[in-house]
């Protein structure tokens, strides 16, 4: 069941004056990547053929996904009334694919994907909780709290599966460790580019991927605080099998902030140029 409809939003607590520039065409690009949700279930419902009880767990996760989807759509539609969110998503679907005609998980076992997407959820849920703190639109502080709250809910989702999972499949530390870095540095793939691409530039604009994605995450970087890099890296630590909340956590948090900020400064670099 889902925990909120889009219904129960006040939609008519939008004040286009509060609307941050900057905000826009990250909430455009997150509202495709959500909807797509489907397909990732279809991925997923293959993966895990023959565990019913996580195959319906993900088929609710993939109907909260596209709500989130079309939350945001339709915030950013007020924010930007010449923006159609159905025709971006169009191009979003005609332009990046999830290939679903699969038989076992690209992670190489069931563990490992849902390491994965542990990582993702906790990706979004600080993506999420940093736009909520960031923005003072009250309507999209309201949203964002709401699909940050799902996202975490989420993660323990599929960290409540990898654990029952891990207790016969034992993937080490290291190599709950490699799995979990590996899908981090897969957030600069074709995925957030192409939503950027297609949500924000017209079909004229040939897609051209680095600077799609120095577009998107120059301005994503920028919204993100201490505190949630802080919460990001407890929940890494958490899901990998390392104690969160301990010295050496702190020490990755801070090192992990210090190079947002250098990414950042490195995407707005490659614009300028």
């Amino acid at each position: 069941m889902k925990h909120w409809r889009i219904e129960q939003m006040d939609w008519d607590s939008f004040d286009p004056s509060r609307v941050d520039p900057d905000i826009i065409p990250l909430v455009k690009s997150a509202s495709v990547v959500e909807k797509n949700g489907l397909d990732y279930a279809e991925y997923l419902r293959r993966v895990f053929i023959g565990d019913p009880d996580f195959s319906a767990a993900a088929a609710n996760w993939a109907v909260e996904e596209v709500q989130h989807g079309d939350a945001l759509g339709r915030w950013a539609m007020l924010a930007d009334p010449s923006w159609d969110y159905e025709e971006a998503f169009d191009r979003y679907r005609a332009s990046y694919k999830i290939d679903a005609d699969v038989d076992a998980s690209i992670r190489g076992s069931r563990t490992g994907e849902l390491i994965a997407r542990c990582m993702v959820e906790t990706g979004t849920s600080s993506f999420y909780t940093a736009l909520a703190d960031a923005t003072d639109e009250p309507l999209l502080k309201a949203i964002c709290k709401q699909i940050a709250a799902d996202e975490y809910r989420h993660f323990k989702l599929f960290y409540d599966h990898m654990h029952r999972y891990l207790k016969r499949e034992k993937l080490s530390v290291w190599a709950r460790t490699r799995i979990a870095l590996s899908r981090v540095t897969e957030s600069e793939d074709d995925e957030l580019a192409s939503a950027y691409h297609t949500t924000n530039e017209g079909e004229d604009v040939p897609y051209d991927h680095k600077r799609c994605i120095a577009a998107y995450m120059s301005k994503a970087m920028g919204f993100y605080q201490q505190k949630h890099i802080d919460r990001v890296t407890a929940m890494i630590f958490k899901t990998i099998g390392f104690t969160p909340h301990s010295k050496l956590q702190r020490l990755a948090a801070n090192g992990v902030y210090r190079l947002i900020q250098w990414r950042k400064r490195s995407f707005q670099r490659q614009i300028a140029a």
